[in-house]
């Protein structure tokens, strides 16, 4: 069925459940997937065919408002309970995916917890991270947890070729460019020493794709490997690397407290926290309805008049930029290093014989 389709029959009538449950339900189709019936979009096609009963009186039209903990809620005559929230630690291992569904069946995050209840990832890592990952079935947590207005600290574990410079971990603390905008970490600290170079702890309150692969690449240092070892209250600790558990009590009480503490901030800041622009400017500060003023045109080019002729001064020569050796360029560009080539022998000298 086409979205437009769906779209006109998503309209509650006056006959329909909603008009008992209030506006402050829950879409029934959202009901029906976080009881781990089918997808939202399955649960929509079960509505539409008249499968789904709600206090007895069947639904045919989607947009329809529930009350889970009032109305009961039958697919083909078998009742709907209220799922349970449950929540998991994960210690996600190198190639393994993040998201919920992969066309190329590769093993995933939610394959490595237990049982077939319907669940999904707080926060994604890439493939080749690993690390902490939070696998539960509570939308409020997971949007609390992920969401920037929050500021959730996530810490990392970053080995990285090369021993970083003063001005680069300041120039990180200070703020990079990148795609998005200015983007700095919230927490810098040098842990360690290897063979190869340094490990660092990084702390982010937000999350972009690939953030700290592509800061440190931007200030010249390549990440061997990346691990993520907290989320908020919640430590890694000693999983072992693909091991799941779930909470203990007193890690659901530090993480229910942090949100509380997290709601009051978002709510006392009153306003959430700008998006990135995509031409990777910042917005600016001043009031709406500010019109900027014009910049002064481009100046015409100097012409002077020596006998009669137009002499156009000559621009000076560019030189071409070539990049330093070594270093590690950024994500975002494509690669411009040229190419290596093996030296060519030097030429002979006049009466000298080859070796």
């Amino acid at each position: 069925m086409s979205r437009a389709q769906r779209t006109a029959q998503s309209r509650p009538t006056s006959a329909s459940p909603s008009a008992t449950s209030g506006p402050r339900g829950e879409r029934l189709q959202k009901v029906l997937a976080a009881a781990g019936v089918a997808s939202r979009r399955e649960c929509e096609e079960l509505i539409l065919a008249g499968r789904v009963e709600v206090d007895g009186t069947a639904v045919t039209q989607l947009g329809v408002r529930v009350d889970p903990d009032r109305q009961q809620v039958r697919v083909d005559g078998v009742p709907v309970g209220r799922p349970r929230p449950v929540y998991y630690l994960v210690n996600k291992p190198p190639g393994v995916v993040s998201t919920t569904r992969d066309p190329d069946r590769r093993i995933r995050v939610i394959d490595l917890v237990p049982g077939d209840a319907r669940l999904f990832t707080i926060g994604r890592l890439d493939r080749s991270s690993e690390g902490l990952i939070v696998v539960t079935n509570d939308g409020e947590v997971a949007n609390i947890l992920t969401h920037p207005r929050y500021g959730i600290a996530k810490t990392y574990r970053a080995m990285v070729l090369g021993f970083p410079a003063p001005e680069a971990l300041q120039k990180l603390r200070s703020g990079v460019h990148l795609a998005e905008g200015l983007v700095r970490v919230a927490q810098l600290r040098v842990k360690g020493r290897h063979t190869r170079g340094a490990e660092l702890e990084i702390v982010l309150t937000e999350g972009r794709n690939r953030e700290i692969r592509r800061l440190l690449a931007r200030v010249g240092h390549k990440v061997l490997r990346l691990r993520r070892v907290a989320v908020g209250p919640l430590r890694l600790g000693n999983l072992g690397v693909g091991e799941a558990r779930r909470l203990t009590g007193v890690e659901l009480q530090q993480l229910h407290a942090c949100l509380r503490r997290a709601r009051q901030h978002a709510a006392e800041a009153g306003t959430p926290a700008p998006r990135p622009q995509p031409s990777g400017k910042l917005r600016s500060a001043e009031p709406a309805g500010t019109r900027r003023p014009k910049p002064p045109g481009r100046p015409a080019r100097a012409a002077e008049q020596a006998g009669g002729k137009t002499v156009r001064p000559i621009p000076p020569r560019q030189q071409p930029t070539r990049p330093r050796q070594g270093t590690v360029l950024d994500y975002d560009q494509p690669s411009s290093r040229p190419p290596h080539t093996r030296p060519g022998r030097k030429p002979r000298r006049k009466g000298q014989r080859g070796r």
